[in-house]
């Protein structure tokens, strides 16, 4: 067998491998979403007092995120990503151990420090497996994200329905997942520094180019978090529907969202990323158009559908845009991660402060403005069209941050 064929069949094992791992970081959010009500009946904090808690995993995640270079440059990416996997699946556990505001709030603080790492070490290797291939391949990456999401929530239901303490089920989850992702982690590239790079800083800004692309992820995530958070009230409250017909709408603009991600890379292999984030913004502007003028259920429900249709990929695509933005990949990444993680940690607190003081309504049109820039600043993705030149595997796992 050619060394190029067996190279080949490595890398194509090691996509496998780390959509397994985007899988599994996905199913222990839903497995933590579910049960936040447990969590807080059990640490006896107020609604006021959870949603301070609940801005600590963000917080943490953008405190840790830069972190993730130094990491991989000292152990290699498949050792980093192992460990640093490892300990954001154990750390789902901690939330439901904490018994006061407090302890909570620290748990949170490591629990969104850790997701926010092992996001950075994954992307940054699924970004690389696409330049070896050659082709899209973060749609579908992020696609098995959501499904692992949409299995974690699942079983998080499940257990909920049937009176499950949540230590046990988070134990019996984040032992599971903590296996599967070790497992997974096997198979992806080991991809280690050059000898004569210098080490990383343990912190550092991110580049200019990460913060324009960050920008449009900030867009997306707005949206993505205003419409999960917010949707279901707003056909209640808005438009009079009853709680079932609620619920499926934020299940429906879930679903569009996974299934648009899981098929994303093939449009974007045919079209570019640039003119793939126009449309979509197309697409998510006539989507929250419809859930703002709409005046019916239907109508909101099919606004909501096209705005998650239409934002689906624009985040992975920033990803990988900024793998491949200069040749400084996980800063950029880690970069575009902090601003996105901002922008899920802001919206749904501005969706509602906007509503308090005007409308449900008003609130909508402000992320179809949100929308709107998806069109006109989608060609700062430009760096995730296909034609760009690759950067080395080196380059890709820890970069060398002196410029």
């Amino acid at each position: 067998m050619s060394t190029v064929v067996y190279e080949q069949r490595e890398v194509r094992r090691a996509r496998y491998a780390v959509a397994a791992v985007f899988a599994v970081h996905g199913a222990v959010t839903g497995s933590f979403a579910t049960r936040v009500p447990w969590i807080q009946d059990h640490a006896g904090v107020s609604a006021g007092q959870l949603g301070l808690a609940l801005a600590f995993p963000a917080l943490g995640a953008s405190l840790a995120m830069p972190l993730a270079g130094s990491v991989s440059h000292r152990f290699g990416a498949r050792t980093a990503l192992r460990a640093l996997l490892a300990l954001w699946t154990l750390a789902l556990v901690l939330p439901a151990l904490a018994p006061n505001l407090l302890t909570l709030c620290l748990a949170l603080f490591v629990y969104g420090a850790t997701a926010g790492m092992s996001d950075v070490a994954m992307n940054a290797l699924g970004v690389e497996i696409e330049n070896r291939l050659d082709k899209s391949i973060m749609s579908g990456l992020h696609g098995m994200w959501s499904a692992g999401a949409l299995v974690g929530s699942a079983a998080g239901t499940l257990a909920a329905h049937l009176g499950a303490d949540a230590r046990l089920h988070h134990g019996l989850a984040a032992t599971g997942l903590t296996v599967a992702g070790l497992v997974a982690c096997t198979w992806v590239l080991d991809l280690q520094p050059a000898e004569d790079e210098d080490p990383p800083p343990r912190f550092a800004l991110p580049p200019r180019s990460a913060v324009l692309i960050g920008a449009v992820g900030f867009c997306a995530v707005f949206a993505e978090g205003a419409s999960l958070d917010w949707s279901a009230v707003y056909l209640r409250d808005e438009l009079d529907s009853s709680a079932g017909l609620a619920a499926a709408c934020t299940t429906g603009f879930t679903l569009t969202m996974a299934v648009a991600r899981l098929a994303g890379d093939k449009v974007v292999d045919r079209f570019g990323a640039v003119r793939t984030v126009r449309v979509s913004g197309v697409l998510a502007s006539l989507g929250g158009l419809l859930v703002v003028v709409g005046g019916h259920p239907a109508v909101a429900m099919t606004g909501f559908a096209l705005m998650g249709l239409g934002i689906a990929v624009v985040v992975p695509l920033c990803f990988a845009a900024a793998g491949r933005a200069g040749s400084n990949p996980s800063l950029a990444i880690a970069g575009v991660a902090t601003i996105t993680y901002t922008s899920g940690l802001v919206a749904p607190s501005a969706i509602g402060g906007l509503a308090e003081a005007t409308s449900l309504v008003v609130s909508f049109g402000l992320v179809t403005a949100l929308a709107c820039c998806l069109v006109v600043f989608a060609r700062v993705l430009r760096a995730g069209d296909r034609d760009r030149p690759k950067i080395s595997p080196a380059s890709a796992a820890v970069p060398d941050r002196r410029s």
